[in-house]
């Protein structure tokens, strides 16, 4: 196995294969968010507890629209943060698609909008990507992987079939997502990430408010 390029990724992903591909943030493991067998094995690849979603990852914002009920504060941040480093848990418009992409979420799913590789990947790729970050889960788990060498050492540990891995160097950021959950009348910080709080609460105009739990 050796570092490809995103076309190769963009086509393996499409026919079932799991890939990697790194961020700003840590390397990504992904999939076709539509095929539950490849999300299966993600989530057995990494020992990734069944009900902790992976990541939907959109082409843009007009995408999620499309897919998901987008309040009017989930536009005031996707405005100001995507592409980029902010996950927003938004309900499904159609019920029945959430029961077919339950690996990412129903009746929310985990959406993001990203940057660089990831975003690339997202727009070369046919069908939907599902993903988490490359490691394995739990306390007795890894961090998530900043460098090529990380994820050789994590596919040769969990003997992952991973055809193909992208090479972006080293990761310069190693954070998590900013999640926020928005819903209608209901938006609240649920993980804190790169995007910091104080960012999030100058574009919703929460100031002087529970950040976390803002409604």
């Amino acid at each position: 196995m050796k570092p490809n390029d995103l076309a190769l990724a963009a086509h393996a992903i499409e026919a079932g294969e799991l890939v990697v591909v790194p961020t700003q943030r840590w390397y990504m493991l992904c999939c076709d968010a539509s095929n539950p067998d490849a999300c299966a094995r993600i989530f057995t690849t990494k020992r990734r507890p069944p009900d902790k979603s992976l990541l939907f990852v959109a082409q843009s914002p007009e995408a999620v629209r499309q897919r998901f009920h987008v309040s009017k504060e989930a536009e005031f941040l996707a405005a100001a943060f995507w592409p980029g480093d902010l996950a927003l848990l938004l309900p499904w418009r159609d019920p029945a698609e959430g029961e077919r992409h339950q690996a990412v979420g129903a009746p929310e799913a985990l959406v993001t909008v990203a940057p660089g590789t990831l975003g690339e990947l997202a727009d070369l790729t046919a069908v939907p990507i599902a993903a988490t970050s490359a490691n394995v889960s739990g306390t007795e788990g890894t961090a998530p992987s900043i460098t090529l060498e990380e994820v050789l050492n994590f596919v040769a540990s969990t003997r992952a079939d991973l055809p193909i891995v992208v090479d972006g160097g080293a990761c310069p950021i190693a954070n998590h997502l900013t999640i926020i959950r928005c819903a209608a009348g209901d938006t609240e910080i649920v993980r804190e990430g790169v995007v910091h709080p104080r960012a999030v609460a100058a574009v919703l105009g929460w100031a002087g408010r529970d950040q976390t739990a803002a409604g």
